[in-house]
């Protein structure tokens, strides 16, 4: 079985090869990747990311993946069973402005949240349209999972030309259910989670172990509640209020003037700590500058460099430790600041979602998994083609919402709201429309003016990569 990484130079790209050869330790050799090709526009990228996984591929013992790279997009795609869409448009120094653009105007800056993230949405949507495009025409069999931010919005917009066959992940709700589950006593792998929302604007509202749903005990058992990360971004009176654990990317709605203010008061954006740890990294094993872009391209590379510093892969890990430890720093340091705990850093997440996404397609072991797909009437009062984040039973059929039964209004009226936002962007981004770009910023909870939406798009500039 054939996998394509999209962004195949990207800086995660090992944790998912790390998750294959995990897989390939099994009994059941049915369904399993036995090639992995890695597509970037960045052949030292790519290079440096070749060598992490030609060293993780030696310290383990059993079967491996065949690695293969390339900067041609249909020679990725051609004959392909899976496509995981892992780009960054317009690198980390897009990332850099759609920071730093909505701070000059007293607004957040955040990747997927608020103006950075509508910015980061118009720059993307149209690369992960055409790449969608070439899946269509290339590989129409191929199940496209997608990794790429705004994950929800992105999904959306791909699934108008890929239907159901592109579904969206992401690892803050696994993450979350983990760590409730822990938090009352349970092993995570025997729970059932009741959980709604969008893509980073999501709810966790039972935890149902044997039969009995723990959540009303945990909210009222304080120590317990404010003994993990989104107890403590939240604060348990808060969380009692709601009568359910939220996202962590909901301290930046919940919390919003104390996030600005870390935010603002920060030594650097997260974009601007990625950018130069990054660089630093990719130099080292490519020789060059470090690279920025990861998306479509022409010409093929192959092959893998070395480290002046020794280890290939002792680099990128201690690298990826440090990016670990430091994720979300600004909303922890508003509430209080605090460390993460040690079974948050491993860096499993995301990658572990896809494989066991990907097993249950490829070898029809049904599973129920938090993912982004089509509504098809899952969730009352949001239409029928809208992405939404809700667990979805999942076979070789792909993946089928389950039902949530009603959403408590204050969640609904702002899942409405961006999905109107997410809708105006894609609307934009594929027509490109300033009109629709402005109704994107403005109608944004996050936004409070029209006018700072109005410049924002004039400092933006054209709206088409």
């Amino acid at each position: 079985m054939r996998l394509t990484v999209l962004g195949g130079g990207g800086f995660r790209v090992p944790l998912v090869h790390r998750a294959l050869l995990e897989d390939a330790q099994g009994p059941d050799t049915a369904g399993r990747c036995t090639e992995l090709v890695l597509h970037d526009t960045d052949p030292g990228r790519l290079n440096a990311i070749g060598a992490v996984l030609a060293e993780q591929t030696a310290q383990h013992a059993g079967p491996a993946p065949a690695v293969r790279t390339t900067t041609d997009l249909d020679e990725a795609l051609a004959g392909t069973d899976f496509v995981f869409s892992a780009i960054r448009v317009g690198g980390l120094a897009g990332r850099v402005r759609d920071e730093q653009l909505p701070l000059a105007e007293g607004l957040l800056g955040q990747e997927t949240v608020g103006a950075g993230g509508v910015l980061y949405g118009l720059r993307t949507v149209p690369v992960a349209t055409h790449i969608a495009e070439r899946v269509a025409a290339v590989a129409p069999q191929a199940w496209v999972i997608n990794f790429t931010n705004p994950a929800g919005m992105v999904t959306e917009a791909m699934s108008r030309v890929l239907g159901d066959r592109v579904i969206g992940i992401c690892d803050s709700p696994v993450g979350l259910c983990r760590r409730a589950a822990r938090a009352v006593g349970a092993d995570p792998d025997r729970a059932d989670y009741d959980y709604v929302g969008l893509n980073h604007l999501g709810w966790l509202r039972r935890i149902v172990v044997d039969g009995t749903d723990r959540m009303p005990a945990l909210l009222e058992d304080a120590p317990a509640l404010e003994s993990f990360e989104e107890g403590k971004l939240f604060g348990a009176e808060w969380l009692r209020a709601l009568g359910a654990l939220p996202n962590e990317y909901l301290h930046y709605y919940y919390h919003h003037r104390e996030a600005l203010t870390a935010i603002r008061e920060a030594d650097a954006t997260r974009g601007e700590f990625l950018a130069r740890q990054q660089q630093s990294f990719y130099a080292k094993l490519s020789g060059g500058n470090g690279g920025n872009g990861e998306n479509s391209g022409n010409g093929k590379t192959g092959g893998s460099a070395g480290s002046s510093t020794g280890s290939a892969f002792q680099a990128w890990d201690e690298t990826r430790r440090e990016r670990e430890e430091t994720y979300m720093a600004e909303s922890r340091q508003a509430s209080g600041g605090w460390q993460r705990d040690s079974c948050d850093l491993d860096g499993g997440g995301y990658d572990r979602v896809a494989l066991a996404l990907m097993r249950a397609i490829a070898r029809n072991q049904r599973t129920t998994l938090i993912l982004n797909v089509r509504n098809r009437g899952a969730v009352p009062g949001v239409d029928a083609d809208a992405v939404v984040e809700v667990p979805c039973l999942v076979d070789a059929g792909g993946a089928r919402p389950l039902a949530t039964g009603p959403v408590a209004p204050d969640q609904l009226g702002l899942m409405l709201q961006l999905k109107a936002v997410e809708r105006s962007a894609i609307e934009a981004a594929t027509g490109n429309s300033r009109r629709a770009a402005l109704r994107a910023l403005a109608l944004h909870p996050l936004v409070d003016s029209v006018h700072a939406a109005g410049r924002l798009l004039d400092a933006a500039g054209p709206l088409r990569a």
